[in-house]
């Protein structure tokens, strides 16, 4: 009757302890001391500077890839970069990184569990007090789990879960915005690429009419109606014009090369199949608000989830400085024999605890790691809205680009029309004996810059589009 009173005294205790564990755990569960997230107010413009007239909540940066460009050859050229591109290779294992982490962080709320096997033997001397009372030698074998588990009582687990998600998904937010970044380099190479095509053309065409007035000029001078200077300049005119065709060629195969590179393919050759005045910019287009531009682009979501995670970093630092309430238990079998090491239910064993641990002293530690946290997460905030200056200064300075741009095209092409015609008329003045050689060569050299100007003019307007499209997170998709 005693054995059995005192078996039952044991269970009461046992159960005592575990419902004051209980009890603990119930009172204190889910005391988070985080403060909760507030995005901040990024106080942006109503609209971008300059810009009545694109004030749309709809914006070109919302357009996919395949509707805002429809050159074939430059959409194969985009999709094998997003393919096959380092830069972007490596931001997705970034991605894989960060999920990883995801998935782990949704397992703190389980507890830590390890099995554990030991067995050995130790013998005492024969002049030691163990000898002294009769025992020489002394075996111990053992097999067990352990189990160790912290309440979440300050939200420390579910903080660390929401720092891991969002280094999830601002991982795969910096991925979208190396994207938009390669998107718009690619195009804007390809569209550089057919200006070098058409200055190509521009400096071929002109090499042909400098001989044609070689040839004029060779005939005079037989004529005796010129000098050999006449010549000589004529001639040293041609060269020049030469010149330009060798160094054209050089530029086209680097820009080919640096194209095939950027989408992880070895250098070679590109077959265009257009020029560059396929590539038609609308007359009306809209940049949208600023507002919905911040929530699209994904640099600035990427700086705004690094804030996220700084705030939960700070309510993990404050809760590591308060009381953590951990359970340990183990369970096992246990014998000084191995021939009853698995005798069961003499060889069981088992324990269970609870404690409660403060941090009083620790050299300032936990107060250190809490304050930088708190200035990390002013830093996040601050990070926050530069992205979105910068952000908003990037789109305003791509829509006057476009804009004045347009007026330069307009204005180039025109004077590249006028010298067109003062080239010809000297020519025929030229032929007529009324304008010298000098006005013929001059003429012809300024109409080939002329020319030129016009196509670098387009060029930069194009780029200049590409460069609103990738300022509003187009190529993202």
């Amino acid at each position: 009757m005693f054995i059995v009173n005192k078996k039952y005294l044991a269970l009461k205790r046992t159960n005592k302890t575990s419902g004051l564990l209980l009890i603990i755990v119930m009172i204190t569960w889910g005391c988070s001391v985080g403060n909760k997230y507030v995005a901040p107010d990024p106080q942006v413009p109503m609209q971008y500077r300059d810009a009545t007239s694109y004030a749309d909540t709809i914006n070109v940066g919302m357009l996919p890839l395949h509707d805002f460009f429809s050159d074939q050859v430059l959409l194969q050229l985009i999709d094998s970069t997003i393919k096959r591109n380092y830069d972007l290779q490596i931001a997705i294992k970034n991605i894989e990184v960060a999920n990883q982490l995801v998935m782990q962080s949704k397992q703190g709320y389980w507890p830590s569990v390890d099995a554990q096997i030991t067995a050995g033997t130790q013998k005492f001397s024969n002049n030691s007090f163990n000898s002294a009372l009769g025992v020489t030698h002394i075996e111990n074998f053992s097999a067990g789990i352990g189990l160790s588990w912290e309440a979440d009582i300050w939200g420390k687990v579910s903080m660390r879960k929401q720092v891991a998600l969002a280094n999830y998904l601002q991982t795969d937010e910096v991925r979208k915005a190396i994207q938009t970044r390669l998107v718009a380099e690619v195009a804007q190479g390809y569209y550089n690429l057919l200006s070098l095509d058409e200055q190509l053309k521009v400096a071929r065409r002109n090499l042909e009419l400098r001989d044609s007035t070689l040839i004029i000029i060779r005939l005079q001078y037989d004529a005796g109606q010129v000098n050999a200077l006449a010549v000589q300049q004529s001639d040293a005119q041609k060269q020049s014009a030469a010149l330009l065709i060798p160094a054209l060629e050089q530029q086209i195969a680097i820009q080919e090369n640096a194209l095939r590179v950027i989408s992880g393919e070895y250098p070679s050759a590109i077959t265009v199949l257009s020029d560059l005045n396929d590539f038609q910019i609308p007359d009306q287009f809209s940049a949208g608000i600023p507002a919905d531009m911040v929530r699209f682009r994904p640099d600035v979501k990427a700086s705004e989830l690094q804030l996220q995670a700084a705030n939960s970093r700070v309510g993990i630092a404050k809760a590591n400085m308060y009381p953590s309430f951990v359970i340990t238990a183990s369970g096992g079998l246990n014998s000084l024999l191995f021939s009853s090491w698995f005798s069961i239910p003499a060889s069981l064993f088992g324990m269970l605890t609870g404690s409660v641990t403060q941090p009083i002293f620790h050299k300032r530690e936990l107060k250190t790691e809490y304050e930088i946290a708190k200035i990390q997460r002013e830093k996040s905030v601050i990070e926050f809205r530069q992205s979105v200056l910068f952000a908003v200064e990037e789109v305003s300075n791509a829509l006057v680009s476009v804009e004045k741009l347009k007026l330069q095209t307009q204005i180039a092409t025109a004077r590249a029309d006028t010298l067109q015609n003062v080239t010809r008329n000297a020519m025929l003045l030229f032929r007529s004996g009324m304008a010298n050689y000098l006005d013929v060569v001059t003429a012809q050299a300024t109409a080939l810059q002329s020319q030129l100007d016009v196509v670098d003019v387009r060029r930069q307007q194009i780029n200049a589009y590409v460069e609103l499209y990738r300022s509003l997170g187009g190529g993202s998709q």
